[in-house]
């Protein structure tokens, strides 16, 4: 099963990404001067996922350059074979043999790649600042770092919602077509009902583990709807230890106390195996889920509900990183601007079902979305995320938070407040660190 296969390798990232914090020099890249082979042609070397359906798009694209630009080759292959793609990334920086352009890079691992001097300040093209805000809108500013500037082109994302069974919700006696989902009085009243009568041992089981991410996959996206959009970190300080956090936490202790979410790792996929009646997910579940459950979807739950119209959620973004061993850095970046442009974020929208970040996307796509309604609602959502803040240290800062979070919230160890605080407290000393 596919999405059994997307949590592995996040597992595997969360190992590497861990390791990549070791990796190369701490150069720091780009200025405001063009970089170094700006204007350079010529071949260059670019890799992309080794997921089917991107592999797929990154077929064509390349095909439909290279037929254009006879002059300026783009050879491409998946990224290779490793614990994981951030460790793949991290290690070619280290050795000087990256490619130009990597259509598969972990907004969490831009900081440390930045810092290795790995990566190209985009600003340093003419048109570079102009093109990335035209295309993404105001979402952009998200993926800038502390100074302001885009190490990485906003790419693709998967906005997470609920999914719910509707089969299970009927044998528990709800109604599958509009479930009470949108409050935590009532999310936590239909968890209850879903376990007290049986259709499920739990209503919703988000992996219980410790990696850094999987903050991702519960209290991230329960805090950007409950603060209408706030990042875990802004202007350099931890926003979490407020009360809209502890809101987020004492629900999710809620789940946990009363026996609503397991505490213990579930081997394969809760929603798929009726293990449990929902899950967190992104569009990429909707291939994944077609032929295995009658889903529905809504958005996440707030304290006292929020419109869908309003709703924000975590992004689950990757983006694309133009990488300073790039020689031909000025085909590099009109290569970026092709497999960007509104046609290949069409057929990337097309054959992976994945949200391009940019702005307008419903009306930009209407065809395409009045063609696959079941996407539509992802593709609304998507103008409503929050990424990964773009910080110093931002794999340790996640794992600071995740180890107070597991700790008070998952095991009801020590109190919330102080959970918070303590980790608000570390994470500001790791991201004021160079």
């Amino acid at each position: 099963m596919r999405s059994t296969k997307k949590r592995r390798i996040l597992a595997a990232t969360a190992v590497s990404a861990t390791m990549v914090l070791a990796l190369g020099a701490c150069a720091g890249g780009g200025d405001d001067k063009a970089a170094p082979g700006a204007d350079a042609r010529g071949d260059i070397t670019i890799w992309y996922s080794n997921n089917e359906s991107e592999i797929a798009w990154g077929k064509q694209m390349v095909e439909a350059w290279n037929a254009d630009h006879p002059g300026e080759k783009v050879k491409a292959q998946e990224i290779p074979a490793g614990k994981s793609s951030e460790e793949v990334i991290g290690a070619a920086i280290t050795a000087g043999n990256a490619p130009c352009l990597v259509f598969n890079t972990a907004p969490v691992a831009v900081p440390q790649f930045e810092k290795q001097g790995g990566l190209v300040d985009l600003g340093t093209f003419e048109d570079g600042v102009s093109y990335i805000e035209e295309r993404s809108g105001d979402t952009a500013e998200q993926y800038q770092n502390a100074d302001g500037k885009y190490f990485q082109m906003p790419w693709k994302s998967n906005p997470v919602m609920i999914f719910y069974n509707k089969d299970l919700f009927t044998k528990a006696g709800l109604d599958p077509e509009n479930p009470a989902l949108a409050t935590y009085d009532e999310f936590l009243a239909t968890a209850r009902t879903i376990v007290k009568s049986g259709a499920a041992e739990n209503a919703i089981h988000p992996a219980p583990t410790s990696e850094f991410f999987q903050s991702w996959f519960d209290f991230y996206p329960l805090y950007a709807a409950e603060t209408g959009g706030k990042l875990l970190v802004e202007d350099g300080k931890s926003t979490f230890a407020t009360e809209d956090g502890q809101k987020v936490a004492e629900f999710w202790k809620t789940m946990y106390d009363e026996g609503l979410a397991g505490k213990e790792q579930y081997q394969g996929d809760s929603f798929a195996d009726g293990q449990a009646a929902m899950s967190i997910v992104g569009p990429w579940a909707v291939s994944v889920y077609k032929d295995a459950v009658n889903w529905g979807a809504v958005p996440v739950p707030t304290s006292t509900g929020t419109p869908a119209d309003e709703t924000y959620t975590f992004s689950d973004a990757k983006n694309v990183g133009l990488f300073s061993a790039c020689e031909n850095k000025g085909t590099a970046w009109d290569v970026l601007k092709f497999a960007t442009s509104e046609a290949q974020d069409g057929a990337l929208l097309e054959l992976t079902g994945q949200m391009p970040l940019r702005k307008d996307l419903t009306t930009t796509y209407a065809d395409y979305f009045a063609a696959n309604p079941t996407y539509e609602q992802f593709g609304d959502q998507a103008s409503r995320t929050v990424e990964v803040p773009s910080v110093s240290n931002s794999v340790a800062s996640w794992q600071a938070f995740r180890d107070a979070y597991s700790k008070a919230v998952i095991f009801g160890e020590g109190e919330i407040s102080s959970a918070l605080e303590g980790a608000a407290e570390k994470i500001d000393s790791l991201v004021a660190k160079d």
